[in-house]
């Protein structure tokens, strides 16, 4: 009873993470075939059988797709996950009428895996000209803010998983390479991609012994590792846990996403209006923030009329705009800047469009990054510390190394408490050395990592998998 009590609690871990498929509902809510009936009987026939493993793999798949549908009604998100699959095949097809090779398929689940691909995607357009990409997204969140993405040829969602589906997308795209952006496994995609001999390497890969590929009920999922023909991964445990499943065809690369933030922040052009905002007040830019957040720094923010607060919110719907004016005293809106006379004299800036953050924290004194208060965990901390700036964030970021290894270094400062962050701020503003030293620490973390891009490119190039 004890072991089947421990399947129940882990049980949307397993059907939900474990398959790194996303609900599109908050996060601590989940879709209504999730239920303990469920997990006993997955629990009574779960086994390290291939067979029944695929069974429940086919069914989870067969109830997500009808989970979206019965939401789409109400969400969003879920309603854009549904339209942009529409007909897709039929769009497919018509995309690719006058296809003549040179293929490379570059797949992210979402926006911030997009991010770490962007650099070997910008790489593999400038060394191989000829090469043309096929970009697919599996969340909306990524697809519709990088529908028009100039860098690559094509942009599309990427149909459900499925035999089929992946057969009928494989005979129309016939990529020459596939580079699959740091997780998101799916079997028929990888199985029908090793089947045809295309290879297909994992880049930015992460993993920690909690993942069912270590796991008595990972078979399924051990079978897509085997499907890679090679792993870039960005640290040591990575590698270790991939050679106890026998894996060995592993490049310790570390992580193409301080490429990323270096070459923003190399390319950084000033925004006038954010420079006219600031002017010689210290700032503190908060970004990717969700409500957790806002709540731990509202009462600073409030009390510290010296300062200025920029925030850039995870999510800009106009709910969650007016959630953060009524939490913040004396705000406007960024949209609102060129259109109010009396604007620079507001303490707290709202960003209330996409796209702007990674340059945000170029005019932070301090910066916020958020997640770290909510339990999905930290946003990402190299977008500010890329600039030399210390970068504050909440309590769960335990899984993401950068934000364990940045607080290490001395860059980072996590806070489990509104009255930490307060404690935080103070210190930083007002200890000339703690505050250059957290700068310094900052800075060279994030320069001394970068280079993961490079050695992917000398891996294609070294194995000939595209030609000019």
């Amino acid at each position: 009873m004890a072991l089947q009590n421990e399947f129940e609690n882990k049980y949307t871990d397993l059907f939900l993470k474990h398959f790194q498929i996303s609900t599109f509902t908050n996060s601590d809510t989940y879709p209504w075939f999730c239920t303990p009936a469920l997990s006993r009987i997955i629990f009574t026939f779960a086994t390290n059988n291939s067979l029944l493993l695929m069974l429940f793999y086919n069914l989870f798949i067969f109830f997500y797709s009808i989970g979206i549908r019965l939401i789409a009604p109400w969400n969003s998100k879920a309603k854009k996950w549904l339209a942009g699959r529409k007909d897709i095949f039929k769009q497919l097809q018509n995309a690719f009428s006058n296809n003549h090779g040179n293929v490379v398929w570059v797949h992210c689940a979402s926006l911030g895996e997009f991010e770490q691909g962007r650099p070997v995607i910008e790489k593999v357009k400038n060394q191989y000209p000829n090469a043309r990409i096929f970009l697919t997204f599996f969340s909306p969140s990524g697809y519709e803010i990088r529908k028009d993405y100039q860098g690559a040829d094509w942009v599309f969602y990427l149909p459900m998983d499925g035999k089929k589906n992946a057969k009928r997308l494989l005979d129309i795209v016939q990529p020459q390479l596939v580079l699959w952006i740091k997780y998101e496994y799916w079997y028929y995609y990888l199985t029908e991609i090793n089947k045809r001999k295309i290879p297909i390497l994992l880049i930015s890969g992460i993993f920690r012994q909690g993942q069912p590929f270590f796991k008595w009920y990972g078979g399924v999922h051990r079978k897509m590792l085997q499907r890679f023909s090679h792993f870039f991964v960005q640290n040591e445990l990575s590698q270790k846990l991939l050679q106890t499943t026998n894996i060995e065809n592993v490049t310790i690369s570390g992580d193409t996403r301080f490429d990323r933030v270096v070459e923003i922040a190399d390319q950084f052009s000033p925004i006038p209006e954010i420079e006219t905002f600031c002017k010689d007040h210290a700032i503190i830019v908060a970004g990717s923030t969700w409500d957790e957040d806002e709540k731990q720094m509202d009462h600073y923010a409030n009390t510290h009329p010296e300062l200025k607060f920029i925030i850039a919110p995870h999510e800009i719907e106009e709910d969650r705009l007016l959630e953060i004016e009524k939490l913040f005293h004396d705000t406007i809106r960024f949209s609102q800047l060129t259109k109010n006379q009396s604007a620079n004299d507001k303490r707290v800036l709202i960003i209330d469009n996409i796209g702007m953050l990674a340059k945000l924290y170029h005019y932070a004194t301090i910066a916020f990054v958020g997640g770290g208060f909510g339990e999905d965990g930290v946003h990402n901390v190299l977008e500010a510390a890329v600039y030399g700036k210390p970068v504050v964030y909440g309590p769960v970021y335990d899984k993401y190394i950068e934000a364990v290894e940045l607080e290490a270094c001395g860059g980072g400062l996590s806070v489990g408490s509104a009255l930490e962050l307060e404690t935080t701020f103070n210190e930083l503003l007002t200890d000339t050395i703690q505050y250059q030293q957290a700068c310094t620490c900052a800075y060279d973390y994030v320069y001394s990592h970068k280079g993961a891009t490079e050695k992917v490119m000398n891996y294609i190039y070294e194995k000939r998998l595209l030609t000019n």
